[in-house]
């Protein structure tokens, strides 16, 4: 008969002890350990020569190995397409994860949807909803394709037997963390559960070639929940973000192993469902204020895209010993840098005065190019001086106040070239290799001293 034993789990990072500690010694969680009952075989399996191992799989010569481009499915949806590096890989395991509400099984349906058009087999297994909830979902998504298969069950053994029996192209299961198997002593959504439910779906995926999306829960702090090792298994990790009461979805891709990684893909949330932004820096600018103080236009770079957002900064006079410096969309501690750098090296005293700086639309952006914009935003606010609406401003500022060098610096002038801007200001460096475009006036700084005349 087979042996049980019980071990402790680390819920953050898979880790297994013998006992309960309060602290896991691999990943530093406090309280993050569980007490899992772990199946342990009673005989042992037979041993397999290692001759034999080599006969049926030896190692190739990389030249002996054939190259084959890798079959891509087009899902019909741009953005999502984009994200994925050109549609979904066929055999492909794919992670999905994203807050409570904020759109994942809405948009797995609606790409259930499109798939479906295209004459896929698709089908849609929910653990957390019932057959009559996915069809009010449905309905009011206006998803009426008779071809999609639905099916709510948790149990995976149950669920191998369905995907066995229909074979299909294209395989939801929403959510990990209720799917178990029983051959595991442990609750669903558990480390062991998670891990192992992955690691079946990863084989069934590889073996009848069926591209697989798995839909998965974040913790508190943004990471997907379950053992750090589900990210590691999967071919694909993307994160779906946003403010849930706001009406924008990102879709970021942080893992790819068939395309380009930081892709962005962005979406609206409307009624009738998750439509795509295919020119999100003019969705991000509309309604901006035109010709007022600590407001101006910044460019950063996400994956191989430019994408333009609002900058907005307000310095305002206090009486209160200790100024207050709030920072949303950006880097606090980058912001408190930059904030050191125009009082040392702009001359500009901030020490009386609370500053509050924000990125417009609600989109999180760390890139560094994004430094001399938001200088150039305090500036005009504390100055009350307006910069040009028609002015786009990039570079990465050091603690001298040197403005460095920037990547992609021709595709994002391309870019704001095309959206209608006059001026680009950016690092010198960059400025040397951009080719000059009639009408548009090109300013190259090397220190963040060189706007006083060139903006102010």
């Amino acid at each position: 008969m087979a042996g049980k034993k019980s071990v402790f789990v680390c819920g953050e990072c898979g880790y297994e002890a013998s006992k309960w500690m309060g602290k896991c010694p691999e990943c530093n969680s406090w309280n993050s350990f569980a007490e899992e009952v772990k199946v342990k075989a009673s005989s042992a399996p037979k041993k397999v020569s290692g001759q034999l191992h080599y006969e049926k799989a030896k190692p190739l010569r990389l030249s002996d190995i054939k190259s084959e481009v890798e079959e891509r499915m087009a899902t019909g949806i741009q953005e999502l397409d984009r994200v994925l590096g050109g549609g979904i890989v066929q055999g492909s395991l794919i992670l999905v994860g994203g807050d409570p509400g904020i759109g994942k099984s809405t948009m797995m349906l609606q790409i259930c949807q499109t798939l479906s058009r295209l004459s896929k087999k698709v089908l849609y297994v929910s653990g957390e909803e019932s057959l009559h909830q996915i069809k009010m979902r449905a309905k009011r998504l206006s998803v009426a394709n008779e071809d999609l298969l639905l099916y709510a069950q948790t149990n995976m053994n149950i669920i191998e037997s369905v995907i066995m029996k229909e074979k299909p192209d294209v395989l939801m299961i929403d959510s990990i963390q209720t799917m178990y198997n029983e051959e595991i002593g442990s609750v669903p959504g558990s480390v062991s559960q998670v891990r192992e439910v992955t690691a079946h779906l990863m084989r069934l995926a590889k073996q009848m070639n069926i591209a697989t999306f798995i839909v998965g829960h974040v913790t508190k702090d943004g990471a997907i929940a379950g053992p750090r090792v589900l990210e590691h298994m999967v071919d694909t990790v993307l994160y779906f973000e946003g403010d849930k009461n706001a009406s924008y979805r990102v879709l970021r891709g942080v893992k790819n192993r068939f395309g380009s990684t930081n892709e962005l893909g962005i979406f609206e949330m409307r009624n009738e469902g998750l439509v795509e932004v295919l020119n999100p820096s003019e969705y991000m600018l509309s309604g901006r204020p035109i010709n007022e103080p600590g407001s101006l236009v910044v460019c950063a770079m996400e994956g191989s895209r430019p994408l333009f957002v609002e900058v907005q900064a307000l310095v305002a006079y206090t009486t209160f010993n200790m100024p207050r410096r709030t920072v949303n969309g950006a880097d606090y501690n980058r912001i408190m840098m930059l904030l050191a750098v125009i009082e040392k090296k702009y001359g500009l005293s901030l020490a009386d005065n609370d500053c509050f700086v924000n990125i417009a639309g609600g989109l999180k952006m760390n890139e560094p190019s994004l430094d001399l914009g938001i200088i150039a935003a305090v500036i005009s606010s504390i100055k009350n001086q307006a910069v040009d609406p028609q002015t786009v401003l990039m570079g990465e500022v050091g603690l001298t106040g040197e403005v460095r060098g920037i990547t992609f610096s021709e595709s994002r002038v391309k870019e704001a070239i095309k959206l209608g801007f006059k001026t680009i200001v950016l690092p010198q460096n960059n400025a040397k290799s951009i080719k000059a475009h009639s009408g548009i006036n090109i300013i190259g700084i090397k220190h963040i001293n060189d706007l006083k005349q060139n903006i102010f």
